[in-house]
């Protein structure tokens, strides 16, 4: 008897069990592939979203007698409000002899509407690599280009082209103190001392050299590394109203911080993979990232951010409508300028071209 109520009962109970299973949902069908999107905000904090207060750029500067953009080399504006502009003598490259046997002018002026004013420079550069206009109205070139007895020099000149003042050695690239290796911008500070980004690569310098404004030599910092106070190229160097110096450290993703001494202040990755950096007269940072792609510096994207250069806070991004972060190297802004008007002048050294983005925006 027992037996036969222990046998009904376990009948019962799995009659239960398939019933109660045969009540429940279907499983769900499983959720639809997503594909990886460009994030609003990079990993380290790159807003790829923010506004942008500019018109679409616009090709800018008018060659004479049909000459053609090679790839553009350095922009800078004057304090008298003409533009002045690097071109690699028609050629394409940077750090070869792109201008070594041409006979064309490579330092070009221009109004800001890029009507052409003069040029000169044939025959004195070898690659030259960004131009600087200091508070005095003189110009300053970079050439970290070599042949023999040309080249891996910074000179000055005064705006008719003639040579006030030559740093490095010509035609010899080294460590010395008067010897650069790949120089590739000119800062001057207020008081006249001079500050020379030298190095372009993991095997040349990747220091800051600085010297008096006679250019007598006062001393050097950095070297190749991932530590605060090392570079890996060292792509841009300006100094802001408060006397920083302002270094893009390019291929380790960030611009470096530091008092006119040398003293390491701060690391900024915000403004993402910087080619460029220049300043307004509203205190804003203007930096041109014309590299970061999906290998680079993944969840970036290339272009020219805008910020407050006091906080370091982005607030505005010129996105490069024509880039694309499959495709390496970029082919973005190296370099850009402002003039009086908030407009910005981006350099495009791959596409071989200068455009202007014209301010429309407080």
């Amino acid at each position: 008897m027992t037996l036969r109520v222990h046998a009904s009962s376990m009948a019962l109970l799995a009659i239960g069990a398939a019933l109660t299973l045969s009540a429940q949902a279907p499983p769900a069908a499983p959720a639809p592939l997503k594909f990886p999107e460009l994030p609003l905000v990079s990993p380290l904090g790159a807003r790829n979203d923010l506004p942008n207060a500019y018109n679409a750029g616009t090709s800018w500067g008018q060659l004479p007698n049909g000459r053609k953009w090679g790839s553009t080399a350095g922009i800078a504006t004057a304090p008298d409000g003409t533009i002045w502009a690097l071109d690699r003598c028609g050629a394409s490259g940077a750090g070869g002899t792109t201008c070594a046997s041409s006979p064309l002018d490579p330092v070009l002026q221009f109004d800001t509407s890029g009507k052409f004013l003069r040029s000169f420079g044939a025959g004195l550069f070898v690659s030259p690599h960004k131009i600087t206009v200091d508070r005095e109205g003189f110009i300053w070139v970079a050439d970290n280009g070599r042949v023999e007895g040309r080249g891996q020099q910074v000179i000055k000149f005064n705006k008719d082209g003639k040579v006030l003042l030559t740093l490095g050695q010509a035609g010899v690239a080294g460590p010395g103190l008067d010897t650069f290796d790949q120089p590739t911008e000119v800062a001057v500070a207020p008081n006249g001392d001079i500050f020379v980004a030298d190095g372009h690569g993991d095997d040349t310098n990747n220091r800051v050299v600085k010297f008096s404004r006679d250019g007598k030599f006062i001393k050097a910092w950095g070297k190749t590394g991932y530590a605060p106070g090392e570079f890996r190229t060292l792509h841009s160097i300006a100094i802001d109203q408060q006397g920083r110096v302002f270094v893009a450290d390019r291929s380790n993703n960030r611009i470096q911080l530091f008092d006119a001494d040398g003293k390491f202040l701060s690391s900024w990755t915000q403004f993402g993979r910087p080619s460029g950096i220049t300043f307004d007269d509203r205190g804003r940072i203007i930096v041109a990232d014309s590299e970061s792609d999906n290998i680079d510096n993944p969840g970036w994207e290339m272009g020219i951010r805008i910020g407050d250069a006091a906080t370091g806070w982005v607030t505005e991004f010129i996105l490069y409508a024509w880039g694309d972060p499959h495709v390496r190297p970029g082919t973005g802004a190296e370099f850009a300028a402002v003039d009086a008007a908030g407009n910005i002048y981006g350099g495009e050294p791959r596409p071989r071209k200068l455009q202007k983005y014209v301010r429309v925006r407080p």
